[in-house]
């Protein structure tokens, strides 16, 4: 079993479900290593002399010392996060859809290096013979980029769509309650604290109750829709290899490239988006205010939550759907908590 994706690590998925599991498990960080994988199991089951999987990765431990017992009943207390900052006044309340997308517009936040690095691969020889990853860059990453975007533009395989909205929120201790428009509760979400540093918990950034100022809370999903994946799935089933990992790859960061070019937009439309920088590695660098939280990471890896955000926008409208297992379908989808607070960044609760 070879398993991978944002939500995994290799030491979960080499120590724990390795300890649960008669057979091998491997984690793939790309596309790429799992081929290498299944390239050295080949090899194996062929009986090549010296052919063996990859080592378990083991898991480095850190020196923690356990909580004293003032910290463990201090576990609800909030951070030290600023409450005086503006709240923004959102251009609506509720959720809009958005079709259509210009093609020029989102592939202009195409993160280049994640594309080439991390979803095509390109490397130099550790070794230091051969070319080097920005002459691989020239010679083989962008003639190819350059290839796809073209056939992406004119093939109509890509279908953007985004549906966003606002809602007004309040936090009330470690929970983020979202608001109908006459105060009462719609959802709520129950993020986890940090047991040590600053105690961070996403409903630190939010006004709480007790304010009597309500707040805001952006919500989105983006998809470029599930016509690029059944061409991709083409491309696999007639051992077009190379050209289905290259297609899956850019898909996959033409759909982040949405998602950055949204939640820009968002931005401007709650007042703030002049604050953004100019240089585009600069946003990739995540130098712009407030942050945009996906479910299954560090500040909120509940994923179960995902649940509450379909609720509210019905992604169903832009072909989206939320499968048992709470992951997003087409693959080609993300979706997000867009928070404004200027000292909101992404942290590890746990």
């Amino acid at each position: 079993v070879i398993l991978g994706g944002a939500a995994l690590t290799r030491a979960y998925v080499e120590q724990d479900l390795h300890e649960i599991y008669d057979g091998e498990v491997r984690y793939a960080r790309d596309a790429f290593e799992g081929l290498r994988l299944m390239d050295a199991l080949v090899a194996v089951k062929r009986g090549v002399p010296g052919a063996a999987l990859p080592g378990l990765r083991q898991r480095r431990h850190a020196r923690v010392a356990p909580a004293r017992p003032d910290e463990r009943s201090r576990g609800h207390v909030r951070s030290d996060v600023a409450t005086d900052n503006p709240v923004p006044v959102p251009p609506f309340w509720g959720d809009r859809i958005v079709k259509g997308v210009p093609f020029t517009d989102y592939a202009a936040w195409l993160d280049e290096d994640a594309l080439f690095k991390g979803q095509w691969g390109l490397k130099a020889s550790r070794a230091g013979t051969g070319p080097s990853y920005e002459e691989l860059v020239e010679t083989e990453g962008r003639p190819r980029l350059r290839m796809w975007l073209d056939r992406l533009q004119t093939s109509g395989w890509l279908e953007p769509a985004v549906v966003y909205g606002y809602y007004p929120a309040n936090s009330k201790g470690d929970d983020l309650i979202l608001c109908n428009e006459d105060g009462s509760e719609r959802t709520h979400f129950t993020f986890p604290r940090q047991r040590r540093g600053r105690r961070l918990c996403l409903a630190d950034f939010f006004r709480s109750e007790e304010s009597g100022e309500r707040d805001v809370i952006g919500l989105q999903i983006v998809t470029v829709g599930s016509r690029v994946s059944r061409f991709a799935a083409e491309l696999f089933a007639a051992d077009s290899y190379r050209d289905y990992l290259e297609l899956h790859g850019l898909s996959v960061q033409l759909t982040e490239a949405l998602t950055e070019f949204w939640h820009a937009r968002m931005r401007r439309e709650l007042g703030f988006g002049d604050e953004d920088p100019e240089d585009i590695r600069d946003m990739f660098a995540l130098k712009y205010r407030g942050a945009r939280f996906s479910l299954g990471y560090g500040a909120c890896p509940d994923l179960e939550d995902r649940a509450k955000i379909t609720g509210l926008l019905r992604p169903e409208r832009i072909g989206v759907a939320l499968s048992e297992e709470f992951q997003l379908h087409p693959e080609q989808s993300t979706d997000a908590l867009v928070v404004h607070h200027p000292e909101a960044k992404y942290f590890n609760a746990r």
